[in-house]
């Protein structure tokens, strides 16, 4: 112990460039006990005060809290254990930070009101499951008491968004756009009709699941007529119509005639609603997945046609 040397509160700033008064803080604090005390009440301090004070010092500077230091100095818990913690709680102030700063360039942006900068806050505040509640809560008040196609309601509590850690500005203002969609009164009512229409559509008999391949055809031909420069009042734009009534008709179990028909007009316009188009939009946004093209101009396009061509008699007419 050097010979017994004891050091003052002066003499270990001088050998550790600390000034008194942090030391003398330390020392009330409990983190830095001092050896004994004077005859006069001054505190002493053995020489591994210094190694000590080296200790506290860096470990503050990583940011470590007084209590957590004074464990670690009593060997109640290991260096590494604290570092572990605190690189934690680090982690969590920098995704706090980045939030912030993600908000404040949307709100220069969008040169938003304190209402919505408010709102992007509390968007970024929530936590995943607080998020995936607000999508269940939408799905369930559209969905949950009626008999619609289960697979579309599978589909849609499983695609949840996902906000990364560490969004960009895109990806938030989805967010934002999502949660103010789904608690829309008009997009509700309008996903609404769709669901009680397929209700109504399953208890005619109806247990198709989702059509993708019918969806996709429908896609590729109607497209190639656009690009054709077919336009829905033409006699081939009616020969198309007569072809996609079929495979309609074909694909539920039903005849194509002029009362299908209806029933598929019907159900084309309840089911082309551009807002349900703008929510998978936002999802694959804020999910980081890849866009996927519109269907809104392809069903825009058929159900024009579908309204000026004379429905066929009875039969198949045109499929192919």
């Amino acid at each position: 112990m050097d010979g017994g040397v004891l050091y003052s509160i002066g003499e270990l700033a001088r050998r550790t460039g600390m000034a008194v008064r942090t030391i003398r803080f330390y020392s009330d604090a409990g983190v830095l006990p001092p050896h004994h005390r004077s005859s006069a009440n001054h505190r002493r301090y053995d020489p591994d005060a210094i190694t000590r004070l080296e200790m506290i010092r860096t470990l503050r500077e990583l940011g470590l809290d007084l209590v957590t230091i004074q464990r670690v100095l009593a060997s109640e818990i290991s260096m590494s254990q604290a570092a572990a913690v605190h690189a934690e709680a680090i982690d969590m102030q920098i995704q706090v930070l980045r939030a912030r700063r993600t908000v404040l360039r949307l709100v220069a942006k969008r040169d938003s009101s304190t209402e919505e900068m408010e709102l992007m806050h509390r968007v970024l505040r929530l936590s995943e499951a607080e998020r995936h509640r607000i999508i269940h809560d939408f799905i369930d008040s559209a969905f949950g008491d009626v008999n619609a196609n289960p697979e579309l309601v599978g589909l849609l509590h499983s695609a949840m968004p996902n906000l990364p850690d560490e969004p960009d500005a895109e990806q938030v203002e989805a967010w934002i756009e999502l949660a103010e969609l789904v608690q829309d009164t008009d997009f509700r009512a309008g996903v609404r009709r769709m669901a009680e229409h397929q209700a109504s559509e399953r208890a005619g008999g109806d247990r198709t699941g989702l059509h993708h391949e019918l969806t996709g055809y429908v896609r590729d031909r109607v497209t190639a007529a656009v690009t054709a420069g077919i336009s829905p009042a033409s006699e081939a734009a009616g020969v198309i119509v007569a072809e996609l009534a079929g495979r309609y008709a074909d694909t539920f179990g039903r005849t194509d005639s002029p009362e299908y028909r209806a029933e598929l007009l019907r159900r084309l316009e309840i089911a082309n609603e551009p807002r349900v188009e703008q929510y998978w939009r936002l999802i694959s946004t804020i999910n980081g997945w890849p866009a996927v093209p519109s269907l809104a101009p392809v069903f825009d396009w058929f159900i024009e046609s579908l309204h000026l061509h004379a429905p066929a008699g009875s039969g198949k007419a045109g499929q192919a």
